[in-house]
């Protein structure tokens, strides 16, 4: 079967090629309602579908943004990416999605091929560790928004994130006004900037309590489950009296309830736990888990829409945007 043209569809509609390539784009302010309708009609019937590549190298635009984040199967990822999803469509964007593992390499690789493919910009979760992801930006001349974790970079147009800091100090606090006094706190990686954050954050609240910092115990490792259920492990070898555990995120806390349960251990009878994030099963485990909700959400849909702004050229009045999280009491917190 011959494969319709631009050319084709200009002839059969009795138009020249610039007006087909106006309706196709858009700009068909100045043609009459029934030709526009005429051509759209011709288009459908003869299954054509408009060249987008071509047209972007007119238009030096793709309407298309790129979007990284570190692991799909943490489940608080799949909210943002459905924020940003929502709001690209309303926009009339469409998304090219990567998920680079949490690996710096994986990322600078998507970053670099999403260049190659012309995206009009790029949001991204940057990976725990930065191994060379700085050289790769320099290189970008897209606009680029980061989201949930901020890297500090003259690249950088944005970011959307939340206050970590305050979120593991409103969550450390609510256990220490429960009476417990030995916290135990598990979380992602050392030198990530978020596992800092919240560790930051449940010292400061065992600080101004008058606890002792070395009544405080934080282990790093990563935002996964089996992490929260070896951490719980570690910390039973080296007999540390928690009576509660902070998780950095739900991941951990439910590997750490696994761990408890396991071991005969009631919770919260005999361990409190608490997290952060407020996936969408954690109201939905036995028991249904405390935590700090983060507006996963509106964070994605956030993101493109300060990208929106600033490819539209209206601009942005904020370069770092701060929204809240909220502590989520459930039934895995219980007073001394």
């Amino acid at each position: 079967m011959k494969k319709i043209t631009i050319k084709d569809i200009a002839r059969l509609g009795e138009v020249s090629i610039t007006t087909v390539s106006k309706i196709i784009n858009g700009k068909d302010h100045d043609i009459s309602q029934g030709t526009i309708d005429r051509v759209n009609r011709i288009m459908e019937e003869q299954r054509y579908v408009p060249n987008k590549l071509a047209g972007s190298l007119v238009t030096k635009t793709t309407k298309t943004i790129g979007l990284v984040i570190p692991d799909i199967t943490n489940p608080f990822f799949p909210e943002l990416v459905r924020g940003a999803e929502d709001r690209a469509n309303e926009a009339g964007y469409s998304l090219f999605f990567c998920n680079s593992d949490d690996q710096p390499e994986k990322e600078s690789k998507y970053i670099k091929s999403l260049m190659e493919k012309m995206v009009d910009g790029i949001i991204f979760t940057a990976a725990s560790v930065e191994n060379g992801r700085a050289e790769v930006l320099k290189n970008i001349s897209s606009p680029i928004v980061l989201v949930d974790r901020l890297v500090e970079m003259d690249e950088v147009r944005a970011g959307i994130v939340v206050d970590n800091i305050l979120g593991a100090y409103d969550g450390t606090k609510y256990l220490i006004d429960l009476g417990h006094k030995s916290i135990l706190h598990i979380t992602g990686p050392k030198n990530g900037k978020i596992s800092e954050e919240r560790a930051s954050g449940y010292l400061k609240a065992l600080a101004e309590a008058g606890i002792d910092e070395s009544d405080g115990l934080v282990l790093y490792g990563h935002f996964k489950l089996d992490w929260g259920y070896k951490a719980m492990a570690e910390a039973d070898e080296k007999q540390f009296p928690y009576t509660a555990v902070f998780c950095g995120n739900d991941l951990i806390a439910l590997g750490a309830m696994k761990y408890l349960k396991e071991k005969g251990k009631h919770i919260p009878e005999e361990c409190s736990i608490l997290g952060y994030d407020d996936i969408q099963i954690a109201s939905h485990v036995d028991p249904p888990l405390t935590t700090i909700r983060q507006p996963k959400y509106q964070m994605g849909y956030q993101a493109v829409d300060t990208m929106v702004k600033i490819l539209s050229g209206e601009g942005i009045t904020e370069k770092k945007i701060v929204l809240s999280t909220e502590l989520v009491i459930r039934q895995t917190c219980k007073e001394r």
